[in-house]
């Protein structure tokens, strides 16, 4: 049994929640607290109502994800969100939330970890927001065909990929998981020749087919599955606590 403060605490100075940027949903950090003390660790993507439903399940009383219960702003508790509130608080759960403090951390972070399941060893930072770069560079020389494969492998299936170079060098490789395909036109002009994300609009597959980028969508959930693991591995570790991944994916 270990401190909830004494965790947060960890997690809070380890991701630099209070000095990274974030969107105003996002409200990292301990978004739910429980009695002060905590067994169990789970690590999810999402703080839906059947992911709190499995923790509950699995024994967990400390519950991590990468997308917290408040991204559509303050909303009516009723209904599931009401729903999610009341189990969680009977169950003694506390929810703890990462966002872009999880996604750039340069070794528990989505972008970071995918990039070495792709063999991108020396990636460089790029992609400025509010100070802080988004996303990791670095020029390979594979053909786009075992890139796609290495990203499937990756994130355990199949991944949407457009053509958009003409030459078969997948060349200059920028990563940036989740939802970041509307920042095509971005990506060409930063010098991303093959850019690899979660998921975006379906005119980006036209844009950088114009462009002449490749986009590889490796899906949201399935490239953001990683930062939550590997930090709640980290602090099971540190603690000595039992740890517990709910896999809950949306196939988006």
């Amino acid at each position: 049994m270990v401190e909830l403060s004494k965790a947060v605490e960890l997690l809070d100075k380890e991701l630099k929640i209070d000095e990274i940027p974030d969107y105003s949903g996002a409200l990292n950090g301990l978004q739910l607290e429980n009695n002060g003390q905590i067994t169990k660790v789970g690590a999810a993507v999402d703080a839906s109502l059947p992911v709190i439903k499995k923790a509950i399940d699995e024994g967990v009383d400390f519950l991590i994800v990468h997308h917290g219960m408040f991204w559509h702003g303050a909303q009516k508790l009723t209904g599931a969100q009401y729903q999610k509130l009341k189990i969680a608080m009977d169950s003694n759960l506390a929810i703890y939330s990462a966002h872009i403090p999880l996604d750039i951390h340069p070794r528990f972070g989505n972008n970071s970890l995918l990039c070495d399941l792709i063999g991108m060893d020396k990636p460089e930072p790029y992609h400025d927001w509010k100070g802080y770069q988004l996303g990791l560079k670095q020029r390979l020389t594979c053909s786009l065909e075992e890139l796609v494969e290495r990203t499937e492998s990756a994130v355990g299936g199949a991944v949407h990929f457009c053509r958009g170079k003409l030459d078969d060098n997948v060349g200059m490789v920028g990563v940036i998981t989740g939802a970041a395909g509307s920042e095509i036109q971005t990506m060409a002009d930063a010098g991303i020749h093959t850019f690899i994300t979660g998921e975006g609009p379906h005119w980006s597959y036209s844009l950088s087919e114009e462009l002449g980028v490749n986009l590889i969508y490796g899906g949201h959930y399935a490239t953001e599955t990683f930062g939550v693991k590997c930090i709640s591995e980290f602090l099971s570790d540190r603690f000595s606590l039992l740890n517990v991944y709910i896999d809950h994916p949306t196939g988006l």
